[in-house]
């Protein structure tokens, strides 16, 4: 059978398995996998000593979003380029439905900023400011065009927080749709009045948004989200857990036999609070929420996400530069929340968690790719290599060096948080849908040429 493509020589390596093989690709699909596939004129990508991934997928991204008064620096298509260049292939973004908006009208602006722009395969989550009782139906709508996913705050008061009352309406309602809530777990009363009591005491430093919003109040949110979850007898999500004290309620919760789920993120991972004292404004490049934790968290973390208390590892990038974080130079609680992290995920957890044994790379391809299309979904049509997948993959050189610079990276904030690192592992070729997009850390896909893809219902992972 003859081949558009052939990977050859790779080792490829899905969620459970490694082995040694060639992968046909026809057109945008995985057409076989086996040793020593005949060329007969296909093009061919040699992988020999090195690994053949699934493309990565993001499930958590804020691109071409407004936030206290200015807007990320990426939007579709420099942040989906970025995506790329770091092996992630498929990203779901957050919509946002504003206050005075049908959560159609949110979901119908974000289609228009993604169209024409992004460069790798993108969906979306929708992020609800408001279900008035008796609108829940709205949403029936939106799950069955493949939007099966929807946020909430429970912080962020007057902007973006929701009451426990309509948390948990929405937990019954996407019981019954299929759908999966995904929750912003913080304790928003309480640190408002931190914040409100720093600010008068004349605390201006950007540590004080850590200061402000401690890990108790994570905590408690947590266990709060997963209680209201129960009683609607809904799954949840808890997105970018950040402490211990908060993945404790997950374990427990899990261990009770709920559908409570979580990711966390690379900062988490190898930030900490110490960062936030950096001299002079350089703090505000980690002001993101929940903040960074004091050390010793991160081990916690770790040891989550090898034992599947933590099932998905997501960047919540949400890029800004620094001149937008100076609107916060006089007043820490102006500063926009959010770092860059899309391009820089994968570098990070292979050298900082593969290479140091803390997870496999097994274990590393289901946390980025494998556990979040179930969840989200996408698979099998992503997030694993199987006859029939899409071809999006990436053929990783495991003794690859690279500096993570600002230069090096792709995306339009002016720094990253990882500056200077030099990782081992990186991306020499990655795929999405049969065709080369990146080669050698260059992105040469073609601008706009992701598509909107339209999920499933959950699926318990």
């Amino acid at each position: 059978m003859p081949y558009d493509m052939i990977i050859q020589g790779g080792t490829v390596v899905t969620a459970s398995d490694r082995f040694v093989a060639d992968i046909g690709i026809k057109g945008e699909r995985v057409e076989t996998i086996a040793p020593n596939l005949p060329a007969d004129g296909a093009q061919v990508v040699d992988a020999k000593g090195c690994f053949v991934l699934p493309g990565a997928i993001d499930v958590h991204s804020h691109l071409d979003m407004p936030f206290g008064g200015t807007s990320t620096a990426d939007d579709f298509e420099s942040g989906t380029i970025s995506a790329a260049c770091g092996g992630t292939t498929t990203v779901v973004d957050f919509a946002i439905q504003f206050k005075g908006q049908s959560p159609r009208q949110g979901l119908d602006a974000w289609h228009k900023r993604a169209e024409g722009k992004a460069c790798v395969d993108y969906g979306f989550h929708l992020i609800l400011t408001e279900l008035p009782e008796g609108s829940e139906s709205q949403l029936d709508a939106l799950v069955n065009e493949g939007v099966s996913s929807f946020k909430v705050f429970m912080a962020y008061p007057g902007v973006f927080m929701l009451d426990d009352a309509t948390i948990f309406r929405l937990l019954r309602r996407t019981r019954e749709i299929g759908a999966l809530t995904t929750i912003h777990c913080e304790n928003g009363g309480a640190i408002d009045v931190l914040v409100k009591l720093a600010r008068e005491a004349g605390e201006k430093a950007p540590k004080y948004h850590a200061l402000t919003r401690p890990a108790r109040a994570e905590a408690e949110a947590t266990a709060r989200a997963i209680a209201l979850a129960e009683i609607a007898k809904a799954p949840i999500y808890i997105v970018h857990l950040s402490a211990a004290e908060a993945l404790d309620q997950v374990r427990v919760a899990r261990d009770r036999g709920l559908a409570a789920y979580a990711e966390t993120c690379p900062q988490y991972l190898f930030l900490s609070y110490k960062n936030y004292e950096e001299p002079g404004f350089e703090g505000a490049k980690y002001v993101m929420s929940p903040p960074l934790r004091e050390p010793g968290n991160e081990e916690a973390l770790w040891k989550g996400l090898k034992t599947d208390e933590l099932q998905v590892v997501s960047t919540d990038h949400c890029s800004f530069c620094m001149s937008q974080k100076a609107l916060g130079k006089d007043d820490f609680s102006k500063i926009p929340n959010g770092a860059p992290g899309l391009e820089t995920r994968l570098y990070l957890l292979y050298d900082g968690g593969v290479r140091t044994g803390r997870i496999s790379l097994e274990r590393m391809v289901d946390l980025t790719a494998t556990k979040p299309a179930k969840m989200f979904g996408l698979y099998p049509k992503k997030g694993t290599l199987s006859v029939g997948s899409d071809a999006d993959l990436v053929v990783w050189d495991p003794e690859k060096k690279f500096l993570i610079t600002n230069k090096s990276l792709h995306h339009k904030a002016d720094y990253t948080p990882y500056e200077g690192r030099t990782v081992t592992g990186a991306p020499r070729t990655v795929l999405q849908r049969g065709q080369v997009i990146v080669k050698d850390n260059t992105f040469v896909g073609k601008p706009g040429g992701g598509r909107f893809l339209r999920r499933g219902t959950f699926r318990n992972p």
